[in-house]
Order: structure tokens, then C-alpha cells, then sequence
């Protein structure tokens, strides 16, 4: 097999974003996010929003609909941008449980709204239900040790998939959550397991770190996405200056 080449991959996508609009330790509106992102390089972005067991910005007491709706505002204001400037902009959010965090794929902001039980679903309901609506579960950065996780939970057997690379934890650009280990810990729990495994940078500023996926060709939709997530096909993994490939081996 011949040596596998960063240039064999030019599309870059970011699985892993916050914006102020939906996450209160976010920096930067979506416009402003989706604007940074297109500047450097991107192809796509996933918004991916703190949810209300995480660290959101909407009020929980909200009735649902209309906490969805406001919670999706970064979302959509990245993707008007995003439409208006040739940048793919797709719907995710972080769910939370007491610290242990998951990113979700797949569905919509419209979807989401129809389906109120995930509000107080348990985790291993959490897979079901948003299998129901055609998406995936990724549990992100597995192994963080910080303040607001009491400890490390580790649900493979309750997620589609690992983060494996988060750029906030390795990127030289990165301020916080620092970790040499990190990372190849989550990779060993990926092999371990039998999952695959994505990247992102986890950002919350137009500080981007140039993390996420790196595909040999542009993805379409965020069922593409997953799609390739879930098959065979290769893409690599990187933190903006380290890349790997789907498997977790430095290129």
C-alpha cells in the first residue's frame, strides 16, 4: 500500500465548534465562527452547541420548542453565512451528562423539536433515539480531566463512535485543556472497542486550531458525513498540526 499523503485529503471539515448564540463559554457568534472558518481552509463545519446538560447559553426553564429554536440561532447564522459564501454549515450539538460529553450528528434543529424525550433520556436512550432519526453518537474527548467532570466515564458501547483527536487538548494554538495523553488515550479506547473515530477542535473563538476531518472528497450532507464515519472508506484525523489516519496512526 502506498504511503498515505495529507495532500491525497485537501477537504477539511471541523466536527467540533461552539458558538455564543448556543454554548455560554463560547466567544463568538456563528456569522463570526463560520467567517474564521472559511478563512482557514475549511470546507464545512458542524455547529455543535452545549445542549441543556452542558454548559448552554439558552435558558432551560424555556418550554422545549422554543428552547431549540433559540438554541439552534448559531446554527442558523452560521449557515446563512455559510450559504451566502460557499462554506457547508450543519446542525450537531454537545449533550452532557454530569461532565461525560457526546456529539451528535444527523439530525435537525426541526427533528429535534418533534422529539421532547430527549430532554431526560439516559444515555444508552440517547443512541436510540437518535438512531431513530437517522444520526450517530460520538463521545467526545473521553478521557478530559477538568473542574466540571466529576470523573471519566467511558461509554463505548453506548456511541457510534470516539472523538479521538480533539485539537484543544494537542494544538499549539490551544490555551486550555492541554494534555499530552489525552488523545492517545481516546485512540486506544477506539481500537479497543472496535469504533471509529473522528476529530475536531472543539473551538469556541475565531482563534481556529485547523482541526477536524480531512477527506479525499467534499462531502455533501451531514449523512455523507456519516456515512463515511461509519464505512471504510479512508480519511485522516488532525489537530491542525499533527495528522493521522481513520485508525489513529501518525501519518
Amino acid at each position: 500500500m502506498s504511503k498515505i499523503k495529507r495532500s491525497d485529503f485537501p477537504y477539511l471539515y471541523e466536527t467540533h465548534l461552539h458558538t455564543s448564540e448556543g454554548s455560554a463559554c463560547g466567544k463568538c457568534p456563528g456569522a463570526e465562527m463560520a467567517r474564521a472558518c472559511k478563512e482557514a481552509g475549511y470546507d464545512g463545519i458542524f455547529v455543535t452547541d452545549h445542549a441543556w446538560g452542558g454548559n448552554t447559553a439558552v435558558d432551560r426553564s424555556l418550554p422545549w420548542r422554543e428552547w431549540v429554536e433559540l438554541f439552534a440561532l448559531g446554527y442558523r447564522h452560521a449557515k446563512e453565512w455559510g450559504d451566502e459564501n460557499g462554506l457547508k454549515v450543519w446542525y450537531g450539538y454537545e449533550s452532557g451528562f454530569h461532565g461525560t460529553e457526546f456529539l451528535i450528528y444527523g439530525i435537525t434543529p426541526e427533528w429535534m423539536a418533534d422529539h421532547p424525550e430527549l430532554h431526560d433520556a439516559t444515555i444508552p436512550e440517547q443512541r436510540e433515539i437518535i438512531h431513530s432519526g437517522g444520526g450517530i453518537v460520538v463521545q467526545a474527548h473521553p478521557y478530559r480531566e477538568e473542574f466540571y467532570i466529576p470523573e471519566v466515564r467511558l461509554y463505548p458501547e453506548h456511541s457510534d463512535g470516539i472523538e479521538g483527536v480533539n485539537a484543544t487538548h494537542s494544538s499549539p494554538k490551544s490555551m486550555s485543556h492541554k494534555s499530552d495523553v489525552w488523545n492517545p488515550q481516546a485512540i486506544e479506547l477506539a481500537r479497543a472497542n472496535n469504533k471509529p473515530m473522528t476529530a475536531g477542535s472543539d473551538v469556541h473563538s475565531t482563534n481556529i486550531f485547523g482541526g477536524g476531518i480531512c477527506t479525499a472528497r467534499p462531502l455533501q450532507d451531514p449523512q455523507d458525513f456519516i456515512s463515511l464515519i461509519m464505512g471504510d472508506e479512508m480519511y485522516l484525523l488532525t489537530d491542525g498540526a499533527q495528522d493521522y489516519d481513520r485508525h489513529g496512526n501518525k501519518l
